[in-house]
């Protein structure tokens, strides 16, 4: 892919969006009630105050399932090339192993895995 076929998807891209925009805000009419100001709660009505502080361990708990998440994005084009490349696919996966194996012993030892 050239220079000028990315810009021509580029451009695509933004006409198909500001048509998609402009056609709902022309199509639909804005409705305003008072349950869209309210913060949403899965269904069930809020009570008490709604700006209350969580505890800081779920979201190093989402951070790390993050990190191995985007482990398996990586794995993946690694697992289709790994007969093409040979040997240094092999070694440069170790590696990328045991990285994330030591980060997951660093998670451990601080205690970011322990559901509060």
């Amino acid at each position: 892919m050239g220079p000028v076929s990315m810009i021509v998807l580029i451009l695509a891209a933004v006409t198909f969006s500001v048509i998609a925009i402009l056609l709902s805000r022309t199509v639909l009419k804005p409705k305003w009630n008072a349950q869209k100001g309210q913060p949403y709660e899965c269904g069930i009505p809020t009570q008490g105050q709604t700006w209350i502080q969580f505890n800081v361990g779920y979201y190093l708990f989402a951070l790390i399932f993050l990190i191995f998440d985007v482990e398996l994005i990586f794995l993946y084009p690694w697992a289709v090339a790994v007969k093409t490349v040979g040997w240094a696919a092999l070694v440069e996966i170790v590696i990328f192993f045991f990285i994330l194996f030591i980060g997951f012993l660093y998670a451990h030892k601080k205690g970011a895995l322990k559901w509060i």
